[in-house]
């Protein structure tokens, strides 16, 4: 049966972490202590879910659960340190920090490590959530007890809806681009200026070719910049965009 710890204090139990490779101690006191802390496990680094949706969403509503009291963000899994932070250098995940769990034995504390020997993985943490203050968990989003792996209840919305239902959500935004682009570079500068965060894909990487930005736009220059899905155009069009 998974448990429900809410009201009790989290397990008391030292992170092997590797820090600038540097082993680095780090204890449950240490993370939690007169802080609010979002924590979110999953049951492994670079695994589909885990990768796709469940990690890259609370990488960008960070932002705006920091804004609404949240200090820190943590993820954590049953892998070793060397494996966490290989998949945050794979996620480009700078807003939350991963906390490998190699021996499990806080998923183990928390009443959530679970059998995943059908998959070859061993025991790994079961997929949930949970707001704790000050070392208390204040609220536990736990996924059913189902076949699988659900992920229904453990994601970056249901939890910032759950600290501030009124919270503004920050704006889908994607960039395509290519390297030595001067109108994509001040694309970008009109983002962060604007403190938008925004997602970048390069021609030549990860698939993205002139064919395909021909084909998703319409047109065969960079940058071109969509906001919530509507394609807006390049750095000229953003700017009118924007101004409007």
């Amino acid at each position: 049966m998974l448990v429900n710890k809410e009201k009790q204090n989290v397990p008391s139990v030292t992170f092997r972490t590797r820090v600038n490779n540097d082993w680095k101690d780090l204890s449950t006191g240490e993370i939690f202590k007169n802080k609010t802390v979002v924590v979110f496990a999953l049951p492994g680094a670079f695994t589909p879910t885990c990768s796709s949706t469940h990690l890259p969403r609370y990488n960008q509503l960070a932002p705006v659960l920091k804004a609404n009291g949240v200090d820190d963000i943590y993820c954590l899994s049953v892998n070793d340190s060397f494996v966490m932070n290989a998949w945050a250098a794979d996620q480009d995940s700078a807003n939350i920090k991963l906390l490998p769990d190699g021996n499990g034995e806080f998923s183990d504390g928390m009443g959530l490590l679970v059998d995943k020997d059908d998959l070859g993985f061993g025991k790994r943490s079961w997929r949930y959530s949970m707001l704790v203050k000050d070392g208390v968990i204040e609220k536990m989003f736990i996924e059913p007890d189902k076949p699988g792996d659900p992920f229904e209840v453990s994601d970056a919305d249901t939890m910032l809806n759950y600290i501030n239902p009124q919270a503004k959500l920050p704006k889908l935004v994607s960039m395509i681009s290519k390297p030595g682009c001067s109108h994509c570079q001040r694309a970008r500068q009109v983002l962060e200026d604007q403190a938008m965060p925004y997602e970048e894909i390069k021609l030549g990487q990860g698939g993205m070719s002139l064919t395909t930005l021909k084909a998703v736009s319409g047109n065969a220059t960079t940058p071109q910049v969509f906001i919530d899905g509507q394609l807006i155009g390049g750095a000229d069009e953003l700017i009118k965009y924007l101004n409007q």
